[in-house]
């Protein structure tokens, strides 16, 4: 199950039927659960927590240090649930401080190249394509698709089921059930995979009602949201509401570029 050439501190917790491929490193304070599977040169460091069934490709480093320049060497943590697959070169940084954990859910996919900053927190089931880059502090939310090169700047929320298009960037909130493209754009919803998500008809439009109620009235934002809450009903439009009117950033915009 563990290579020849494979480095373990023997402080690491590793279940019995872990795999380890060749010149891969696990250091002291990383707990790794049933079924892991390590391609070769995979580094695991920090105080790292991974759950069952999780799957690393070459070159992937997970649970190393914050990049940034107040990080004293705490031991901070990063806790990884079940189900994920990392593939190559995929990197993931623990947190910059002691109140607060980087977190990755279950059954995320994340693409090569793709980063995790410190802080960050990663729903369930998300997909992060080649070369996505979330910054520290971002969260994204269930069922959220980055594609390619898309960009997350630090302290944004990512909506569950929101969409970013290829090289797409967000320096705000992206609210759920959106897509990205461009610099901050919306421009409309994911319909096609609300309804693969077995959304209902009804759950859809008044969805979609209270995204025209917000983004294309032309109302102010405050007025928006009172006239959201009074004509639309449905989880997936009080979830739109509710994102939108939590947020500290500011929101993405519609565009008709």
């Amino acid at each position: 199950m563990i290579h020849s050439t494979a480095i373990i501190h023997p402080g690491a917790q590793l279940h019995e039927s872990v795999r380890v491929g060749p010149y891969s490193v696990i250091d002291e304070h990383v707990t790794l659960g049933a079924g892991c599977e390590l391609g070769p040169h995979v580094h695991l460091t920090g105080h790292t927590s991974i759950g069952g069934e999780n799957r690393f490709h070459t070159g992937c480093v997970i649970g190393d240090a914050p990049q940034d320049m107040k990080y004293g060497s705490e031991p901070t943590r990063l806790i990884i649930g079940e189900r994920n697959l990392f593939r190559e070169h995929v990197t993931v940084h623990r947190s910059n401080t002691l109140d607060e954990d980087t977190q990755i859910g279950s059954e995320n996919f994340f693409m090569a190249n793709s980063h995790v900053g410190h802080n960050a927190i990663i729903g369930n089931k998300a997909i992060l394509a080649n070369g996505v880059l979330i910054a520290g502090h971002a969260m994204i939310g269930d069922g959220a698709f980055l594609a390619g090169n898309a960009v997350v700047h630090q302290f944004c929320r990512v909506g569950a089921m929101a969409m970013m298009q290829g090289c797409a960037g967000v320096s705000l909130d992206l609210p759920p059930f959106s897509i990205v493209r461009g610099i901050n754009g919306m421009c409309g919803l994911n319909s096609v995979g609300l309804k693969r998500a077995g959304f209902s008809a009804e759950e859809r439009r008044q969805l979609k009602k209270a995204y025209h109620a917000i983004f294309l009235s032309g109302d102010l934002m405050k007025d928006a949201l009172v006239k959201a809450r009074t004509d639309c009903s449905g989880v997936l439009a009080e979830q739109l509401i509710d994102f939108v009117a939590t947020s500290q950033r500011g929101i993405c915009s519609h565009t008709k570029r």
